[in-house]
């Protein structure tokens, strides 16, 4: 005898060949090394550490250097996931772009004008959207956000 396949519920489709399902995370590149989680980990552990200092210098850069740990962890499985069509992350990749577009054009070349460095980040962000919108589209078999 022949097994069959688990019945879908009413109302789902079966997954599709070669997508992940909504169940199936993508594997990181280190997969058995839970670095991500790790890293997010040692940013919370550095920011109670700096709450727990207090007000000064070194409590403040221990919680900076926490919150830019943990952003950084959670940009990279953000990244991951909307790159391989598992979840749509489109906002929250396109607003760090801006972002990035901002800090570039106000420090490395000095624009101080608000008015310029905020046109910047609406082109940037739009552009961005656009794009990462399309990419999740190609990767998730033509869905705009899962």
């Amino acid at each position: 005898r022949q097994a069959r396949a688990a019945p879908t519920p009413a109302g789902a489709s079966p997954p599709r060949a070669g997508r992940p399902s909504s169940e199936q995370r993508p594997p990181a590149l280190w997969a058995p090394l839970p670095l991500t989680e790790l890293l997010i980990l040692a940013g919370l552990v550095l920011m109670g550490w700096g709450f727990l200092q207090g007000v000064g210098e070194k409590g403040n850069s221990k919680i900076a250097a926490g919150l830019a740990i943990a952003s950084i962890a959670g940009m990279e499985l953000s990244m991951r996931e909307h790159v391989t069509g598992f979840r749509s992350h489109t906002t929250l990749l396109a607003g760090a772009v801006a972002i990035a577009a901002i800090v570039v054009v106000g420090l490395l070349i000095g624009v101080q004008t608000l008015g310029v460095l905020l046109i910047t980040g609406l082109l940037v962000f739009g552009g961005s959207f656009y794009w990462l919108r399309e990419l999740f589209k190609r990767k998730s078999g033509g869905l705009s956000f899962r």
